[in-house]
């Protein structure tokens, strides 16, 4: 995997199951069921993603089997009538761009509520699907790779950290050594924290 940071396209899933506005209800069940996802991407012509249809979208059914039609959102009991994901989908989908950063996938799914983003180029062509768990494997790094990479890439962009130690265990940095003065500290830490698989910082730091 590449230097920081990491871009969704590192992470993602480039074999997509999507459906179009004509699936039928049954059919997007059975493909949550296959595939073992929650939402699906709704396309249309050559691949433009239209919509995202969720498993939240199709429960309204069940909610509102034995209910009074007055009872519930207006747009929910619409869905309850539904029966194609044209009907049933979230629209505009909520989407992606490969090249953006984690952090950023990751602010727009806490914002928007959802577990998985279709990623899409810009003229909305679907290119894959990223989810919370791929942004999860950041956090899979080996220890003496980010190591090397804070050592070789973060340290030497800074000032004064020619004497800076560095040691990585299950994710925690620990840096040692001294700097010239206490303002660089907070400094340093924020380089090391954007390091991806970073999971805190320990600072054993003295100054000169």
């Amino acid at each position: 995997m590449p230097d920081s940071p990491y871009t969704v396209s590192d992470v993602m899933t480039h074999t997509v199951v999507a459906v179009g506005r004509d699936a039928p209800f049954k059919e997007i069940v059975q493909l949550f069921d296959q595939w073992k996802v929650s939402a699906l991407p709704v396309l249309e012509g050559e691949g433009r993603v239209v919509g995202v249809v969720s498993e939240a979208d199709l429960l309204h059914k069940e909610e509102f089997r034995d209910a009074d039609d007055t009872r519930g959102e207006f747009a929910d009991r619409l869905k309850a009538g539904a029966v194609t994901a044209g009907e049933l989908m979230n629209a505009p989908a909520v989407s992606v761009h490969a090249d953006a950063t984690l952090a950023e996938a990751a602010r727009i799914m806490a914002r928007r509520k959802v577990k998985r983003l279709p990623v899409v180029d810009r003229v909305g062509m679907l290119q894959g699907v990223v989810s919370r768990g791929d942004l999860l494997k950041v956090f899979l790094r080996p220890d003496e790779e980010m190591a090397e990479e804070i050592r070789d890439s973060v340290l030497p962009s800074l000032p004064s950290t020619e004497a800076i130690t560095v040691t990585v265990t299950e994710g925690v940095v620990t840096l040692g050594g001294s700097l010239p003065e206490r303002g660089l500290v907070p400094v340093l830490a924020r380089a090391v924290r954007a390091v991806e698989g970073v999971v805190d910082i320990r600072l054993d730091l003295s100054h000169r």
